[in-house]
């Protein structure tokens, strides 16, 4: 993953420094992360919102330390060029050919189901001689309808 955008809203507040959005990959946008002066430093704070207990929730975050750190670098030091009146960093734009795109999601095709074989029944002869109940007890001998 790579950070290929990042776009510095400074803000002039005592804790508060700055709002930032971040593209990861050219494909993923990520708004509203703060820039905070803490005691100890500046850090990042990820988007967040109020529940209803009152306490704040991350909408999105990183997974593990590797990947907040890198983050943080990213902000912190486009943060740093804006305060000092340069130029954004100039990240390297890799351009997609067509047929390098980002493959749409298709579903495999799936095989059809086979049909399934019709059922054979097996039916005795009908003696000419057959009364309609015992014909009706030979073809209903093997389903539910007979107890």
């Amino acid at each position: 993953m790579r950070v290929t955008e990042v776009k510095v809203f400074p803000v002039t507040d005592e804790k508060l420094k700055a709002f930032v959005s971040v593209v990861l990959d050219e494909c993923f946008m990520v708004n509203d992360i703060k820039v905070i002066e803490g005691r100890d430093g500046r850090f990042i704070s990820m988007p967040s919102r109020r529940k209803r207990n009152g306490k704040f929730k991350d909408i999105a975050h990183p997974l593990n330390s590797q990947t907040r750190q890198m983050l943080e670098h990213e902000i912190l030091g486009e943060y740093e060029r804006v305060l000092n009146g340069e130029e954004p960093a100039e990240r390297p734009k890799r351009r997609r050919r067509r047929s390098e795109a980002a493959p749409a999601v298709v579903a495999e095709p799936r095989e059809p189901k086979p049909e399934p074989e019709p059922e054979t029944t097996v039916v005795a002869p009908v003696d000419d001689d057959s009364s309609l109940e015992e014909v009706t007890e030979r073809h209903l001998s093997d389903t539910f309808w007979t107890s």
